[in-house]
């Protein structure tokens, strides 16, 4: 994993990419769990906002906005943005000028044999994912969702807490998956969907489409 061999790499450092409500609970977890830290320095958050941290009870701030940070050949960054669609808009051109994301895995997670994490990765908390698995870059897995057996997730994905994505499934880059999904298995996601909350998924879906319902249906 990424987040391993990052380790020990001397006076490195760590800033996080969305201050958001996703990205302040991230920011919580490395702040709980040090060892997520060992051999980095956190310095902050990178938000287009300058203010979006106002009002929170935080030990670090907004450093800078994302477009104008001149980052160095040191910097590693954590993406804390859960939208799909603004996460690659603006990691992608970070990632074009040779940016380095660090893959996160939070200890309670659960991670079985062969499973493989791309670049970008952030696995949250209580989060299961059991064997011959691959996860895209910059995918994002939120608390208690499960991953089965020869699941594949695309580049870019994200899936929100409490989903369940069954033996075989397939989803394509871009997908965003919502709070409570369910997905039979070997059903097959196309890229840029949109599974609506607490949608039980019976069927293939098509590429850029957004269904919702039990079963669900194109909305």
């Amino acid at each position: 994993r990424d987040v391993e061999r990052s380790r020990g790499l001397g006076d490195v450092y760590k800033r996080q990419v969305g201050a958001g409500g996703f990205g302040r609970e991230v920011y919580g977890w490395l702040m709980d769990e040090l060892t997520l830290l060992k051999g980095h320095t956190f310095i902050g958050f990178l938000d287009d906002n300058e203010d979006a941290l106002s009002g929170f009870d935080l030990d670090h701030g907004v450093v800078g906005k994302i477009a104008e940070f001149e980052f160095k050949e040191d910097d590693y960054f954590i993406c804390g943005i859960g939208s799909v669609k603004c996460k690659k808009r603006l990691c992608q051109p970070m990632l074009d000028a040779r940016a380095q994301f660090l893959t996160l895995v939070h200890p309670t997670a659960l991670i079985g044999r062969n499973v493989t994490l791309g670049d970008g990765v952030v696995i949250c908390p209580r989060v299961t994912l059991t064997c011959d698995i691959h996860i895209g870059a910059m995918t994002m897995i939120n608390c208690h969702s499960s991953a089965g057996h020869d699941v594949s997730v695309g580049a870019w994905c994200t899936i929100s807490a409490h989903c369940d994505l069954t033996g075989g499934t397939v989803l394509e880059d871009e997908v965003f998956v919502g709070s409570g999904v369910r997905i039979i298995p070997f059903k097959k996601i196309g890229s840029r969907a949109t599974l609506g909350a607490g949608s039980v998924v019976i069927r293939d879906v098509p590429d850029s489409v957004s269904v919702f319902g039990n079963p669900a249906r194109v909305v």
